[in-house]
């Protein structure tokens, strides 16, 4: 018998050491994908200059202030804190960082349909901005005054549920609005639109999945955050690297002939050559075969032509055509046509 208390105190001594282990290893990946979904969404409005990556950004400050502040905090107090705190406290003490952060994710919603409106080339609406968080504050404020008037411990499960309804319903609608057409230019291709209206919503979804199923597991309140920080970079990583986006703030198709580019980036005739062709979708060896040159000779011209252009691949390279001169070499594309071939 005394053998069997001996290992079962073993046991919990070892699931307490993991499971330690394993918080600090999600706090880490949490900050990790902060600062990647940050990173990226800088240097897209640095390179594009567009205040739709400046409302981009402020939504990955906020989502991200609230899962340090509202989540992390919450998981200290209730890993930490509760356990060295005589009994008597109020019953919803632990979720003060939860409520506390909930007005950074207001912002983030509210940045998110910013972002989504501006995507999709919409016009700011006047009065929008004022009643969205007149709202969601009022909703907060009764929120907080139900759980601050209840001695009742089940206060978690109110906010986690609002948390689930509000945080689906406004990636619903930031989807609605990035997807319905505006008749203005959008941001990038409708492909491009269509599939992220399409995952933004599927994505929260996900993210919500684990609270479903979360009561006092902690392993499933880790689930749920590591989740929830990573779901949270798709936006920018999407757009880095999967989305094809114009390059020169201000500029619409049309702005400048094909000539008028070539003058601007000061490209050679031999240039201007293999940048029709790399528009049509053909690869380096393609072109060396049509225009008759060595393969060497290509990569060279391919690489002075990223220089002049300041960009970094075919797909860059493409982007920025098509923004500026509105070349119809580019509709391959859209068309259907072969893809781009990097080599």
């Amino acid at each position: 018998m005394t053998d069997l208390r001996t290992q079962l105190k073993l046991f919990a001594y070892l699931y307490i050491i993991m499971l330690t282990i394993l918080f600090f290893l999600v706090f880490i990946l949490s900050m990790a994908l902060a600062t990647l979904g940050i990173s990226l969404t800088i240097r897209l409005r640095n390179t594009h200059k567009s205040e739709t990556f400046g409302f981009l950004l402020y939504f990955q400050i906020f989502i991200y202030t609230f899962g340090f502040y509202g989540i992390w905090g919450q998981v200290l107090i209730n890993a930490f804190l509760l356990p060295n705190i005589p009994g008597g406290i109020h019953p919803g003490f632990p979720n003060i960082p939860l409520l506390m952060g909930i007005p950074f994710l207001i912002f983030a919603w509210l940045m998110l349909i910013q972002f989504s409106s501006s995507a999709a080339g919409r016009q700011k609406v006047r009065y929008f901005i004022p009643g969205f968080l007149v709202l969601n504050f009022a909703l907060l404020f009764l929120l907080g005054y139900y759980v601050a008037g209840t001695d009742s411990p089940g206060t978690e499960p109110l906010i986690r549920n609002y948390f689930i309804v509000m945080n689906v319903a406004y990636a619903l609608l930031a989807s609605a609005v990035i997807s319905i057409p505006s008749g203005s230019r959008t941001l990038t291709r409708k492909k491009d639109i269509r599939s992220l209206a399409l995952l933004l919503p599927l994505i929260t979804v996900i993210q919500c999945l684990p609270l479903l199923f979360h009561e006092t597991e902690p392993r499933t309140g880790l689930i749920f955050i590591f989740i929830f920080f990573l779901g949270n970079i798709f936006i920018p990583v999407f757009l880095s690297y999967a989305a094809l986006l114009p390059s020169v703030p201000g500029q619409t198709a049309g702005d400048l002939s094909f000539r008028d580019f070539c003058v601007k980036y000061e490209i050679s005739p031999r240039e201007s050559d293999v940048i029709k062709e790399i528009c049509k979708g053909l690869s380096n060896k393609e072109i060396s075969d049509k225009l008759f040159i060595s393969l060497q000779t290509v990569k060279d011209h391919t690489h002075r032509i990223y220089i002049k252009t300041n960009v970094r691949s075919r797909v860059q390279l493409i982007n920025l055509v098509k923004g500026e001169s509105g070349s119809p070499l580019t509709s391959a594309q859209d068309r259907g046509l072969p893809g781009i071939k990097n080599s």
